[in-house]
């Protein structure tokens, strides 16, 4: 079974990839959000001629040779362009066999805790911890992350003291029995970093993310061995060669992939398989519910070191702003604090005609 053609369908927020096989069957996968649209162009510029004409079915090297004829053009574009043909051959290597993504994974599906996951850092303190307690009490959600300081904030907060406020205010809004999780996004560095994680060690905080900027790795592992508290990140990092040094130093206690960012599936569950050789937990970094988030309830279900918990955005009525436009059906309800990963074939989604058809679609195709 070979590639025959690969479709994008894009706006500047999100895209999709179909592919086509000469067989006629298809699959449906998404590359990264943000700039779609430009990374939709990297796509049938430098991506689908290394796909058109091989095999659909076996496909890993495939990928990993992708990165290797674009050697000019390491990076972000690329590696989130490949997400695009990774997750649309998993979805097509599903609807092939019968079976859901994760089950080809060597996992099962079945229900999945998630934390609620903030993505707001215009709102006080107060009108945080009134969402995310009654996010607790109305959907049974047991574990919570919220926002600190600025992004790539240099030591600079959102408003002055908003920091020092957030995390008492809401770590004892949401009570015991809740575990609680804040994301610095790049912005403090070591000296800071370790100033505002001995206020998270005090109030119940479990997780601190990203707490400088992710491309200072001493800067992270300055944090991560001073603290008692657990130090996450990775999410922007998408080639192996920082995942292994990532890995290899310990620089986080928890490594926080993220799917689309990375390339795709493939490439995930080479750097799940890195971690758990070294100890640490998986967590995948998933913070929009479109497939990314899809593709990590996919992923959880089947390593051996996942996380405790899928990232869910608490951000939007159903999803993230323009998320709930995308499926025809519902993925990602919540039942006393869990999602279900089903056994639909592939994703187990289709996408809806209206966002298609407002789509800027674009196509490469076998001459």
């Amino acid at each position: 079974m070979l590639i025959k053609k690969l479709e994008t369908f894009t706006n500047q927020t999100i895209g999709f990839v179909r592919v086509t096989t000469d067989t006629g069957d298809q699959g449906w996968g998404q590359i990264s959000t943000y700039n779609a649209d430009i990374t939709c162009d990297v796509f049938h510029r430098q991506i689908a001629r290394h796909a058109i004409g091989k095999d659909a079915l076996d496909f890993t090297d495939m990928i990993d040779l992708i990165g290797e004829k674009e050697l000019k053009f390491p990076g972000s574009y690329v590696r989130r362009a490949t997400a695009g043909l990774d997750t649309a051959l998993w979805d097509l290597k599903g609807r092939v066999e019968n079976k859901p993504v994760v089950e080809l994974l060597g996992g099962t599906p079945g229900p999945l805790r998630i934390y609620g996951s903030s993505m707001r850092r215009d709102i006080t303190p107060q009108d945080e911890a009134k969402r995310l307690v009654r996010l607790r009490d109305e959907k049974g959600i047991d574990a919570f992350k919220w926002r600190v300081g600025l992004e790539a904030g240099r030591d600079v907060d959102k408003w002055p003291g908003r920091t020092e406020e957030i995390v008492p205010v809401v770590s004892k809004a949401l009570g015991d029995g809740i575990a609680k999780l804040v994301d610095g996004n790049s912005g403090f560095s070591p000296k800071r970093a370790i100033e505002v994680g001995r206020l998270l060690e005090d109030n119940d905080i479990c997780h601190f993310e990203e707490p400088c900027p992710y491309w200072e790795f001493d800067w992270t592992k300055q944090v991560t061995d001073a603290l008692s508290i657990d130090v996450t990140g990775g999410e922007q990092d998408c080639e192996m060669s920082a995942w292994r040094t990532i890995i290899e130093k310990k620089t986080v206690n928890i490594v926080q992939p993220d799917v689309l960012y990375l390339g795709g599936i493939h490439r995930t569950m080479q750097v799940a398989r890195l971690a758990e050789e070294a100890g640490l937990p998986c967590l995948p970094h998933s913070a929009n519910l479109g497939l990314a988030t899809l593709c990590s309830m996919h992923i959880l279900r089947a390593i051996a070191n996942g996380g405790n918990y899928l990232e869910y955005s608490i951000e939007g009525p159903y999803s993230q702003q323009w998320a709930d436009e995308l499926f025809n059906e519902n993925p990602f309800t919540i039942t006393d604090g869990k999602v279900n990963v089903s056994d639909a074939p592939g994703w187990g989604v289709t996408i809806k005609k209206s966002f298609l058809d407002a789509a800027n679609y674009q196509m490469s195709e076998a001459e």
